[in-house]
């Protein structure tokens, strides 16, 4: 029997309609079917823990309603229920916002069972039942939605902001998998206000479990006349928005992050400056992507950036020799690409200072020609001329180092402030 089988268009498509977003991903959920009468309709199954069906055309996915019962600690810990009796209300209520928690029916007409309406009008993150500690990737996920709704004005609601809170003391975050935890912080990385992500996780205690090395750089100082922000975690905040700014890269953006982790390091005797930070940041990201299995991509560029980024900054003060070993160092010449996603992180760096978010980076383009000069050597001269094995490494590294010094002689640029950011 179909004809009490009902489809209903839930989520993010419906939140994102009626706040005038573009709709990526439909989603429905069905109620009154069993999974023999969604094989026989046509329909593909493809969920593992719980009944999804792919539609036979559209391939959108097609959820049988259920609710969840929570057995055990973590995000792993829940028993699904999925069967024809289950409402489309006890569905909608185990979903983590009440604005996610909306349904829209086959006449268009929108249903609403926690107040998810108002709370689009109002911009408010809020949960959708008490169900919500129940699942420790409820607080990443919220977290995720402030980064990318706050261009709108969404605010986290206080009620939902205790509850996190709670959630943090009684240890559910803990038992979040690594790789949950990268997934959804890189995808806030990509959203339109990332910092926003951090700053949620700081604000239920969740980002002192996380990443205790980001959560250490608040309150620590720095010398206030490079940085009129003082405080090292309102800096990584500011230099993630000029990253964001910037490129949409989330690589770029980790870097950006990540590149002042070690001033969290610095003994208290030694603030307000951090000498040697650059090393024990690049250690300390090494440490976090080994600990949340970072891509390779991403944790190569993030390392650079934190132990160079102190050498971009001061390229006017460098000599020939030092600018080559740096832009070696960076494998500048076999992986341009990244070298030039490494100067971004930098002039991001630069910009996330309080009062010179608009400053010029001319280090940027510095570099650049300094690059372009490097690889213009041609190598072929070198072997012509009877040059063997090491000896032709030797010979392109001095006159790379000749073709660095006749362009600083053409063009040393002046305008290049060589405060440490």
């Amino acid at each position: 029997m179909t004809q009490n089988i009902r489809y209903f268009l839930v989520g993010g498509a419906v939140r994102d309609r009626l706040l005038g977003l573009p709709v990526k991903d439909r989603d429905w959920v069905v109620t009154g079917a069993t999974p023999e009468n969604m094989l026989a309709m046509g329909f593909m199954p493809v969920g593992k823990d719980f009944p999804v069906f792919l539609h036979p055309e559209t391939r959108e996915e097609y959820a049988l309603a259920r609710t969840e019962r929570k057995t055990a600690p973590g995000y792993h810990g829940f028993r699904f229920h999925a069967a024809p009796d289950v409402t489309l209300e006890q569905d909608l209520l185990r979903r983590d916002l009440t604005i996610n928690a909306l349904a829209e029916d086959e006449n268009g007409q929108v249903l609403d069972v926690s107040g998810g309406l108002l709370d689009l009008e109002r911009r408010l993150l809020r949960h959708a039942s008490p169900a919500f500690v129940e699942d420790p990737v409820r607080i990443l996920r919220l977290a995720r939605f402030a980064a990318r709704l706050a261009p709108l004005g969404f605010q986290v609601a206080p009620e939902t902001l205790v509850l996190m809170q709670a959630m943090v003391d009684a240890g559910e975050v803990d038992a979040l998998v690594p790789e949950r935890v990268w997934q959804e912080l890189v995808r806030a990385l990509s959203e339109p206000v990332p910092r926003r992500f951090i700053e949620v996780l700081r604000a239920c205690g969740a980002l002192k479990v996380l990443f205790p090395e980001l959560d250490a750089l608040f309150g620590v100082p720095q010398v206030a006349r490079h940085h009129p922000e003082i405080d090292t975690g309102l800096h990584t905040l500011m230099v993630l928005e000029q990253a964001a700014a910037l490129s949409n890269d989330p690589r770029i953006r980790f870097a950006a992050l990540t590149h002042d982790l070690g001033k969290g390091t610095t003994p208290v005797a030694e603030w307000p400056r951090h000498h040697g930070h650059e090393t024990r940041s690049a250690g300390l990201v090494e440490q976090l992507c080994q600990r949340y299995r970072v891509p390779g991509d991403f944790r190569e560029l993030a390392v650079l950036v934190a132990r160079h980024h102190l050498h971009i900054h001061r390229a006017g003060e460098l000599t020939p020799r030092t600018l080559l070993k740096v832009m070696e160092q960076c494998d500048a010449f076999r992986r341009p690409e990244r070298f030039h996603d490494l100067l971004l992180a930098c002039q991001a760096d630069a910009r996330g200072r309080a009062g010179r978010e608009q400053s010029p980076y001319p280090q940027r383009d510095w570099f650049v020609s300094l690059q372009q000069a490097c690889l213009a050597v041609d190598v072929r001269p070198i072997v012509a001329a009877g040059f063997r094995g090491e000896q032709i490494r030797r010979q392109l590294h001095e006159q790379r180092i000749h073709a660095i010094r006749h362009l600083r002689r053409e063009w040393l640029p002046p305008q290049v402030d060589s405060s440490p950011p």
